[in-house]
């Protein structure tokens, strides 16, 4: 089990984006299907051109199990990258999740799989396969770089990208974020007086 991935599970993307100064959030026009929808995982990527889904295709073939597949699309709306069969064959072979600067389709088919898809939203066209792309290299989704092995982060606020180089050190800013965010709501949550006292605080600044 690849410890960081794990120990990041259970952070919310808020506290990932917070961490990292807000510098690496996919656009928030990338969105869950379903608002419950979780994802974290290392980031296998995909470069396509409009239209072609081919090395989509290969990507399936190739990630591991776990991995998380971050499609560049180029943000086209117009063809989708798969439908429900596609991504009933990615879950069946252990991907994590996908990823998409770009559309998908057969939306009611893919929520019935329960797989977590992130997305600008859905299209009636599919893509061709004239078979032009790459796959794991450095791609840009959402207006943030991801490279092959940085760690994907999703909820329902949006998704965050963790580079490889930095992983510990985002981690503890993480942690140290979320547990503050805790205390913070312990401390005043349903007080009138702290509340006041908090707002003070923050507006004298």
């Amino acid at each position: 089990m690849d410890q960081f991935v794990d120990k990041f599970r259970n952070i919310p993307t808020t506290c990932i984006s917070d961490a990292m100064e807000g510098l690496n959030n996919l656009h928030p026009s990338i969105k869950p299907l379903k608002e419950e929808y979780k994802l974290t995982g290392r980031a296998f990527t995909v470069k396509i051109p409009v239209g072609d889904n081919l090395a989509f295709l290969k990507a399936i073939r190739e990630a591991k199990p776990g991995d998380i597949l971050v499609v560049d699309a180029k943000g086209d709306q117009y063809r989708a990258i798969a439908g429900d069969f596609v991504v009933g064959m990615a879950q069946t072979l252990g991907i994590s999740g996908i990823v998409v600067d770009g559309v998908i389709r057969d939306i009611v088919g893919i929520k019935q799989l329960d797989f977590p898809v992130f997305s600008k939203g859905t299209a009636v066209a599919a893509s061709r396969k004239a078979g032009v792309g790459e796959i794991n290299v450095p791609i840009s989704c959402g207006g943030t770089a991801v490279n092959p092995g940085d760690i994907i982060v999703g909820d329902a606020d949006g998704v965050v990208v963790i580079p490889q180089a930095f992983e510990q050190e985002v981690l503890t800013k993480s942690l140290d974020k979320l547990k503050k965010d805790q205390a913070r709501e312990t401390a005043i949550s349903g007080k009138r007086e702290a509340i006041i006292k908090y707002l003070d605080k923050m507006l004298s600044k």
